[in-house]
């Protein structure tokens, strides 16, 4: 049953049964049985299917609340049983790109020291290739970056996926279908980060195999945190991760504006000394795992 509700709890995420099965390395088929099981099993339907896309229902939105509590539980579960003869060092030194470093391992790292207090922790959040050479000169143990395989010494796995994506303020109606093409993006105007910086990269880099050379830009910034609460105050635009801005969709600050043929995607991976082993970092990099969507 955690492994059904989970497999809901990612395909509600994405709304996306394919999302949800590039997430989770298993077949779209796979998830589309276990959800279509758990609508038979409680007699209703939870996802509205249309041509291109998926919604949820009233109910479905119902059953969501209780399966965040249940895997909430489940969690809980794990961390007092399944960790509690675990032993970690008393100071754990790792890096992490900047979006992960605010917006998702902070969390994590607290539920992990309300199981393990004893436990320190040094975390460096910088750009991945300053983090991949802290790694080699044995500065920190491992990290988590965008990925960069150009170097042996170094060992990736993947963690999680992030989709870059185009947001507003909700309040923005500009566009009521809820979408745009290739040409309007760039004549919009746009909030951008400063060059360097990983998100900034990837953005171009996508532009680029899309044979746009440059947006709109009127305003650069250096901090995802520093273009949302512009964001707060204006209804121009802006590229960022989906990760960065779950909690302004809840909250009905911001919203995503489609861009049609457009799919701007990258990798997380964690990322250590190639034949580095350490189980108490085994076991560390499981609780990330297991943690990182609550």
């Amino acid at each position: 049953m955690k492994t059904k509700l989970y497999l809901f709890k990612i395909v509600a995420k994405h709304l996306s049964f394919t999302k949800a099965a590039e997430q989770l390395y298993i077949s779209q088929p796979a998830i589309s049985k276990a959800i279509k099981n758990l609508e038979e099993e409680y007699e209703t339907t939870f996802f509205v299917r249309k041509r291109n896309s998926i919604e949820l229902t009233t109910e479905g939105k119902s059953f969501l609340i209780y399966v965040n509590k249940i895997l909430a539980i489940y969690s809980e579960m794990e961390e007092r049983f399944l960790y509690k003869n675990e032993s970690f060092p008393k100071l754990i030194s790792f890096g992490v790109s900047t979006t992960l470093s605010n917006y998702v391992i902070p969390k994590v790292i607290a539920r992990f020291r309300m199981q393990f207090p004893q436990t320190k922790f040094n975390i460096v959040s910088n750009n991945s290739k300053n983090i991949e050479n802290l790694i080699l000169n044995e500065e920190i143990d491992f990290g988590i970056t965008e990925g960069n395989f150009s170097n042996p010494k170094l060992h990736f796995e993947k963690f999680i996926k992030d989709e870059i994506v185009l947001v507003t303020n909700i309040t923005n109606t500009s566009f009521k279908k809820g979408s745009i093409d290739i040409k309007t993006l760039q004549e919009i105007p746009m909030i951008e980060r400063e060059k360097g910086s990983g998100t900034r990269e990837i953005i171009d880099a996508f532009l680029g195999d899309n044979k746009i050379s440059k947006l709109n830009c009127v305003v650069t910034l250096n901090s995802t945190e520093a273009i949302k609460n512009y964001l707060y105050n204006s209804t121009d635009y802006a590229l960022l991760s989906i990760n960065a801005i779950t909690n302004d969709l809840i909250n009905n600050k911001l919203k995503i504006i489609d861009i049609k043929g457009l799919c701007i995607e990258r990798w997380f991976y964690f990322v250590k000394r190639t034949g580095y082993l350490s189980s108490s970092m085994a076991n560390f990099e499981q609780f990330i795992r297991l943690n990182h969507n609550f």
